[in-house]
């Protein structure tokens, strides 16, 4: 018998463990030292990946939603127009289920156009805040917040280097998370690039990329920090269709990519497949687009109508899909819909399933990625 469950074999009690739901997990983690020292061990989550039992979750910064204007329980107001007041939220697309993340340190809401990156740092899933703006004053802020999902709680992390970014490319890769780009106060485009260690709470800089990108998009390709699009100062809001990836390994920009997208279009919704090299998603002209590396774009499946004016593309790590949106621009009820796979059964066209969201979880979206825990 072992000391993990009295009374059990220590596999068995191990068995039991690794079934604990992520919500449980803080809890557990504070039972005892033992059980403390097994769910933060890197084999645990070797485990629970392997055994099927950890999941992928969608992050997201979502708007609070308006509270009715009557009523005798102020109910939330059916339609969900845009705030300044956002939140982190987690949504399963396993179970349909939705929960919010315990309060920021000090209180307050996320900065606006904040970004999202989830890292892996041993046996630690770890969600990290990025920049973005004020919501009192709408200034650019350096903050950086990790959320640990085995303590169930926030702290605060070094903040980012050099000038208070907007706009910027971030993704994770390699383990750790990374920037590039953006526009500093004075609106000028940036070339500068920095990587994050969550587990270290440190910043290194990294060489300057060859163009300057505002609004670019990040994404994690083959192991690569890879920035797509964006656009140098004196050409505001005429995107590029080139993109720059880092190599992590060798600590250094590969040459400049032509025709990662269109010349002109927004990459806002590129996202990459986690467990595909190479393979990217996106929306163009009403339709989810796929490109394999190397490949030109390709519709994969045309978005429903209420989800059209999306906001943002998530890829999950088991194939699906994930388009956050609303049927017009400028706000409305937020429609998240999940595509499981390219091809339907024997070939049939792939088909959307909308999940359904309480009314307090309609809130507009900022940002979201996945994380699996």
């Amino acid at each position: 018998m072992g000391d993990l469950i009295p009374g059990l074999p220590e596999d068995v009690a191990r068995e039991c463990l690794l079934r604990v739901g992520f919500r449980q997990l803080p809890a557990a983690r504070r039972t005892s030292r033992q059980w403390k020292a097994e769910v933060e061990s890197p084999l645990y989550s070797r485990l629970r990946r392997a055994n099927g039992l950890s999941r992928p979750l969608i992050a997201l910064s979502q708007a609070l939603p308006p509270l009715a204007t009557s009523g005798p329980s102020c109910k939330y107001a059916a339609s969900a127009a845009l705030s300044n007041s956002y939140r982190l939220v987690l949504h399963d697309p396993a179970d349909g289920g939705w929960a919010t993340l315990p309060p920021l340190p000090g209180g307050g809401g996320l900065p606006l156009f904040c970004q999202l990156a989830a890292v892996a740092c041993g046996g630690r899933r770890r969600l990290v805040v990025l920049g973005g703006w004020d919501p009192e004053t709408w200034t650019p802020t350096d903050t950086v917040l990790v959320y640990d999902f085995l303590a169930g709680a926030w702290r605060r992390g070094a903040p980012m280097p050099g000038p208070r970014r907007s706009f910027f490319a971030c993704a994770a890769a390699g383990g750790r998370v990374f920037v590039a780009g953006g526009h500093d106060e004075q609106k000028n485009a940036l070339r500068s690039a920095a990587a994050y260690d969550a587990e270290a709470d440190a910043w290194a800089a990294l060489p300057d990329m060859a163009l300057e990108r505002d609004e670019a998009r990040g994404v994690c390709v083959g192991g690569r920090f890879v920035v797509v699009g964006g656009y140098p100062t004196e050409a505001q809001g005429r995107f590029s269709g080139t993109g720059e990836a880092f190599d992590t390994s060798a600590w250094a920009w590969d040459p400049v990519q032509e025709r990662m997208v269109d010349e002109g279009t927004c990459p806002r919704t590129c996202c990459a497949a986690p467990s595909a090299a190479g393979l990217m998603y996106m929306l163009r002209d009403g339709h989810l687009a796929a490109r394999d590396s190397g490949n030109p774009w390709r519709s994969v499946a045309r978005v429903p109508e209420d989800g059209r004016a999306a906001t943002t593309v998530v890829a999950i790590g088991d194939g699906r899909v994930v388009v956050v949106g609303a049927g017009r621009h400028g706000g409305g009820e937020q429609a998240v819909y999940v595509l499981s796979e390219e091809t339907g059964t024997n070939g049939a066209a792939p088909s959307w399933a909308r999940a359904v969201a309480p009314p307090e979880f309609a809130g507009h979206v900022q940002a979201a990625c996945c994380v699996e825990v």
